[in-house]
Parts: C-alpha cells; structure tokens; sequence
C-alpha cells in the first residue's frame, strides 16, 4: 500500500490549492516544498482578483465570467484577505474613447451578480478626491468594482486548511528522484535527511521549475513550454485614496496602481519572456522605467526609478502554443502507470477552480467525497466581507492597546483566528519583544508554530510585508529572536 494517495512537488499557489482540495475530499495527501511556501511566482502577482479588463477587450466573455464567479466565491471564503476596492480609469484622448471604456464597464458589469458591490460609476474627477492625485488633463473617469488580494497569506492560509484537513505541509523538502511504476516511488531530502516516500498520483506545481522538474526529477515527456516573467515595483505612497487606478499606456496595456501596506503604491505589471534559472529573476531596469513613466503619465507627482523601494519578480510558464491566464493542466493516466498532473501558469483568481477541477481527473482512480472548496471558508475567512471593518472593531474593543491601523493588519492576516495570535494579551508588552513598530515575538512564534516560518524573510515579505518599513537593526533583532526560538 502507498504511503499516500497523492503527493504534491510545489508549494506555490496551485499546489497548495491541490492540496486543499485533495485532502478535503479524503485523500491522504502530502505537499513537498523545497524553500517556502508562495516563494516565488505566487508572491509576485499583480494582488487583484478580477474578471480582467482586457480579456474582455479580446472578447474572451465566458473566460470573464468564469473569473468574476470565482471573484463572487473568494469574498465570501476569504473576506480577510480578498477586499473589495473600486477600480478607477481615467479616460485619456489619446487612448480607447470614452465611450468605449463606459459601454465596456457596463458589459463587465452584466456579466456577474455584483453580490453588493457597487455598479460602475462615471466621475468628474476635477471635483471629486480620486482626482487629487492625477493631472489636471484628466476630467473624467470611470469607476466600477473589483477586489485587491494579500497573494502570499492566500498562499499560506491555503496550506494550512489543507493542513488542518489532514494533508502533510513539508517546507524545506526537495524531491530529488521520482521513479513511475503504477506507484510513484519518490526519493526526498527533507532538511537534511533523504527519505523515501510512494504516493497512487503526482502532481508536479513547481511554477517556473515545472519543465526542469519534468525533464530531470520525473524524467517524462512535457510539451514545449514558454518562461513569462512578470513584475512590478514598489514606491511610496502616491495617493491617499483607498482606490486602484487602471491607467492605459500608449502601448495599449493596462497598468495598475494599488495601495500597499498602507504607505506604499504597488505598480504593474509588466510582462515579457525569460530565459535562465527561475531562482535568480532581477527586473530589466528597462521595465523599471517602463512602469515609472506609465505611472508619471497620469499622477502629478512624478514618479522615477530613484523612488523604487523594492522591485518584484517572479517566473511561471505558459504552453508555448497557447499562453493564457487560465494556466494549463496536463493529464497523464497511461495503462498501468500511476497517473500524473502538470500544472503551471495562471492567475489567482481562477487558482481554486483549477484545483478543483485537477482533482476531479483522479476520480476514476479511487473513490472521493465531491467538491467542496466554493462553500469553504479558509482559516479566519468565517465571517462576511462586509463585515471586515466591525472585526477591526471588535478586534479593537478587546486588544485595547491597538492601533486602528494595527487592528486593520492584523484582522486581514488572520480574520477570525487572530485570537491564536494575541491569546489573552491585556498590555503591547504581553507580546514579547517587539520588532518596529507592528511585529511581536507573540506573532512570530505563532508563524513559526503554525505557517511554517523558519526564516525572517518568510515573515518580513511573505506572511507580511513589514520588510518594508524596518531597518536593519530591527531585522537582524528577528533574525536573532528566530534562531533561539
């Protein structure tokens, strides 16, 4: 009898999302991860859950729909980490007509049940605050509703109700041979220490790695695949609004600017092909100034590569015949072999339908409860989206020594559960040492207790992203507090 019914090599978001379903269903599951969980491509994405404007402009209708389904579906499972925002275009002359953009956002629009949020708005701008920001060109935009996501706790939150439901998480854990009988016999080093696991099926996640894994650990035939590298930068704040600005670039691309981490501008993206190893992805310091010039275009203050606190990168593949943001999934049940799944490429959004729909491959294989996941809070998720801002409260009402903007961090990291994270503290000092002005040694240990946080840079950019606002010394501090926790 295997050791497992399915094994997992990746611990980025498709493969943590195999795992959930897989284990919610009753397999016995287990995920392998060489280095963190959402290390790489997974906590490099735009953050948006969306129907995705320009597919829409492709005329890609039920792609669209499929996606702002899934979007109606993670407000109600993960309402800590997916937040509704409303989107602002600024109609430019010398791009798509104003027109155009109106009748396109009222068919985005009708192709969901907006479940509460609001309809899509035409604004002055020259006298409304989201134009405070923007030159004064622009006198009117478009506004209508989508949703911002925290991509690596969606990771880790993920893994840990998979975890919960019985699959095995293990970081650090690198499967260096996989031999194909109607078994998978699996050679892994596992922090040091090589193990052999056997599994009834296999999924290769591995992201960027997935033709390399392929070709080297399971030794089998892949179609020809195509390395997307996709990225964004980091400035300071350069609105005070809570909206997204969508600017169109004289190239016909859409560029986002979103808030981050309260006193930063996400901006992006830009994408382009890569060639090299996955593990070492730096961004072109042309894509640099591409996005900084994008962004200059519309806000008043000019935005220059000098103001870049930290550019993000990250590498995924598409087939090389048809690249798509629904990601690809391969199915290999040949006679008497123990079946494999590839799966690489995609967006968050449609990250848990993927999922669902890989493992349902397996049903002919053995017996399994259905799907289960659209129903399913994920930890912390138990409460409606519209609610978020009564837990801040509530949150506030009993950790009295919390900020308003401490309480907002924290309940969308952990909703819910946040409890498991402040337990009965009556005072800040309660919590431990703390590390700047938002991180505690009460919620480092319980990152490493309970998401698998070994080092400070899986809690600094990973679990948070309070990498950004603390200084060396405060990081060295963690680094040191870690080790001899």
């Amino acid at each position: 009898m295997a050791d497992y019914d399915f094994a997992i090599i990746g611990g980025g978001l498709n493969g943590v999302s195999l795992a959930r379903d897989a284990a919610g269903r009753g397999l016995r599951v287990i995920l392998l991860e060489q280095g963190d969980l959402g290390g790489a491509a997974s906590s490099a994405t735009p953050r948006l859950i969306h129907g995705d404007l320009s597919v829409l402009e492709r005329r890609g209708f039920r792609r669209v729909r499929r996606a702002l389904a899934e979007r109606r579906i993670w407000l109600r499972i993960a309402p800590h980490l997916v937040r509704p925002m409303r989107f602002v275009i600024p109609a430019h002359s010398d791009e798509r007509p104003p027109w155009l953009l109106r009748v396109g956002l009222l068919l985005y629009d009708s192709l969901t049940s907006r479940c509460g949020l609001p309809a899509t708005a035409t604004l002055d701008i020259t006298h409304h605050s989201v134009g405070n920001a923007l030159k004064r060109p622009f006198g009117t935009a478009f506004e209508y509703s989508d949703c911002v996501v925290d991509d690596s706790r969606l990771v880790v939150l993920t893994a840990l109700d998979a975890a919960e439901r019985g699959a095995v998480i293990r970081t650090g854990a690198r499967c260096v041979r996989a031999d194909r009988t109607d078994t998978w016999r699996l050679a892994v080093v596992d922090r040091g220490h090589r193990r052999t696991i056997t599994a009834r099926a296999l999924a290769n996640a591995t992201g960027g790695w997935t033709s390399i894994v392929a070709e080297t650990v399971l030794r089998q035939p892949q179609p020809a695949m195509a390395a997307m590298q996709m990225s964004q930068i980091i400035v300071p704040r350069l609105f005070d609004s809570d909206n997204v600005y969508v600017f169109q670039n004289s190239d016909g691309r859409l560029i986002f600017a979103s808030p981050l981490a309260r006193d930063f501008t996400l901006i992006g993206t830009v994408t382009h092909d890569f060639t090299g190893d996955p593990a070492i992805v730096a961004m072109r310091g042309a894509d640099v100034s591409y996005l900084c010039e994008a962004a200059s275009r519309y806000f008043r203050e000019r935005v220059a590569p000098t103001d870049v606190v930290r550019a993000v990168s990250g590498v995924n593949l598409t087939l090389a015949s048809a690249r798509g943001r629904d990601g690809t999934t391969l199915f290999d049940a040949r006679r008497r072999k123990a079946p494999l799944i590839t799966m690489f490429g995609g967006d968050v959004t449609t990250s848990r339908l993927r999922a669902e729909r890989a493992v349902t491959k397996l049903t002919p294989f053995y017996p399994m409860s259905p799907p289960w996941t659209e129903g399913a809070a994920l930890p912390g998720g138990d409460f409606a989206w519209d609610r978020f801002d009564t837990e801040v409260d509530l949150a506030r009402d009993r950790w009295r020594f919390l900020s308003e903007a401490q309480a907002q961090r924290l309940v969308a990291a952990y909703g819910s559960r946040l409890s498991a994270v402040l337990a009965e503290a009556k005072t800040r000092d309660d919590l431990g040492p703390a590390f700047g002005p938002e991180l505690t040694g009460a919620e480092v240990r319980y990152l490493m207790t309970h998401e698998w946080a070994r080092f400070p840079e899986d809690i600094l950019w990973r679990r948070s992203k309070l990498g950004l606002t603390m200084s060396a010394g405060e990081c060295d501090a963690l680094a040191a507090f870690m080790a001899n926790a």
